[in-house]
């Protein structure tokens, strides 16, 4: 039996999303960003690529879409109630956990210190539609080497203390979403229609605003609530740091 989310406002603080593409952090956790900021936490996303590959138009560029796919992203995040992206633009469909993004996510850690983390399962391959993407496999490998031990061991990438006098940093808590092996449910019941308007933003990705709008309901219906009380919810496997 997976544990129910307990925390409160004051209890979560700073949390740090950090994603693979535009549109990721919506689609695995939107209910619970936006249940969290109406909670009062103060959260922020740190996206790797700006979705540059992500069109079937014949007409459309990679630097043209990663224009609209940040805006659109900004959009969605402030609809949730995010404090603000910041987006480390390494190339939609390349990402690999190296040192080189292992670094750039120790150094997002260190600077905006948060108690949480949310990021992607790095070990599943496969997702409700397939295979699943290998950014997002990706992103949450690097994520996690730089949550422990890199941010901790201010030897580690020694030059965020030297040239930007940046301080070493334990996360408290890992929220990993789309996870093989949850742990917890968030009820998100009275989120999920903000997490429907904020992917309403990421129109370049969803042809059809309605289906996706009752995919989100369905896909996060708690099966055990009754008909008549439906509740909603997201799972992740949890890892308390301290």
């Amino acid at each position: 039996m997976m544990a129910k989310d307990e925390s409160k406002n004051g209890k979560l603080g700073r949390v740090l999303g950090i994603f693979a593409h535009p549109d990721d952090p919506e689609f695995f956790a939107g209910g619970t960003f936006a249940k969290w900021a109406a909670d009062g936490a103060e959260i922020s996303f740190v996206i790797a690529t700006s979705g540059d590959k992500g069109s079937a138009d014949p007409d459309m560029t990679q630097e043209r879409l990663a224009e609209i796919r940040e805006r659109e992203e900004q959009e969605a995040a402030a609809a949730l109630g995010v404090k603000d992206v910041i987006f480390l633009r390494y190339k939609d469909g390349e990402l690999f956990p190296t040192l080189e993004l292992r670094r750039d996510i120790t150094r997002m850690i260190r600077l905006k210190k948060p108690d949480v983390v949310v990021t992607l399962d790095p070990t599943r391959w496969f997702g409700s539609r397939g295979i699943n993407h290998p950014d997002h496999r990706a992103i949450g490998a690097a994520t996690l080497e730089a949550v422990f031990p890199t941010a901790r061991d201010r030897l580690n990438f020694i030059e965020h203390e030297r040239d930007e006098g940046l301080e070493t940093h334990n996360v408290s808590t890992v929220y990993i979403a789309g996870a093989v092996e949850p742990t917890l449910t968030v009820d998100v019941t009275d989120a999920v229609e903000r997490q429907i308007e904020s992917l309403r933003a990421h129109k370049t990705q969803i042809s059809d605003m309605e289906k996706m709008a009752e995919n989100i309901r369905q896909r996060s219906l708690d099966p055990n609530s009754p008909p008549e009380y439906p509740r909603r919810i997201e799972r992740f496997r949890v890892i308390n740091m301290r």
